[in-house]
């Protein structure tokens, strides 16, 4: 019965208490979930958030387990990019942007990493992206571009000449997308980001030209 329970459940992380619902005669509802880990069934997350295995049949969706792993929270910067396809590399961890003091969480999943953003910037261009029936949000991406120019260290441009250099030669990102690019998007992350806003300007004024 146990494995028909889970199963509604998909990918989605889930809660110890979903658990419970699934074995109302448990007593110690921890104990099952320690052996169903044990058995592949199911991976812990972090305390008291789990998800089902691939050994169950499911396949974990970094982004859905992103969301659910510390919220609110979307994903962004390099991991959004590479999800769009415009960028060739793969990312070491998952990461995201949140209203919440920044944090990372190391899983057997992998590693997630999640920066803080203000209240007021942390909506602009984000969408609830649905892929094989499941949905996350995740940053669009003129968002993405900006999170990464204001969220990575040491990041300063002095001129577009220097940016695009930046995304042609260190992110090998995709200039071609830069024509299609939403500037309203830039515009409202320029106006309410609270750090480094000249690099979104310098992403403005590039995009503008590319245009």
């Amino acid at each position: 019965m146990w494995q028909s329970n889970l199963y509604q459940l998909n990918n989605t992380p889930f809660p110890l208490s979903a658990l419970s619902d699934f074995y109302p005669s448990t007593k110690h509802i921890t104990d099952k979930a320690r052996r169903l880990e044990q058995e592949g069934r199911i991976i812990r997350l972090k305390k008291g958030l789990y998800v089902r295995s691939v050994e169950d049949g499911a396949e974990p969706v970094a982004e859905l387990v992103a969301n659910h792993l510390y919220g609110p929270s979307y994903v962004s910067m390099q991991s959004a990019l590479r999800h769009y396809g415009l960028i060739p590399e793969r990312v070491y961890a998952t990461q995201s942007l949140t209203i919440k003091h920044s944090r990372s969480f190391d899983t057997p999943l992998g590693r997630y990493d999640y920066y803080s953003c203000g209240v007021n910037y942390f909506p602009i261009g984000v969408s609830q992206h649905q892929e094989n029936g499941m949905q996350f949000l995740i940053a669009t991406p003129e968002k993405a571009l900006c999170d990464l120019l204001v969220k990575t260290r040491n990041l300063v441009f002095v001129s577009t000449d220097m940016l695009l250099d930046y995304l042609e030669n260190d992110l090998r990102f995709d200039t071609e997308a830069l024509k299609t690019m939403d500037v309203e998007i830039l515009r409202q992350c320029c106006e309410n980001v609270t750090t480094r806003q000249h690099n979104i300007a310098k992403l403005i004024k590039l995009v503008e030209n590319e245009q």
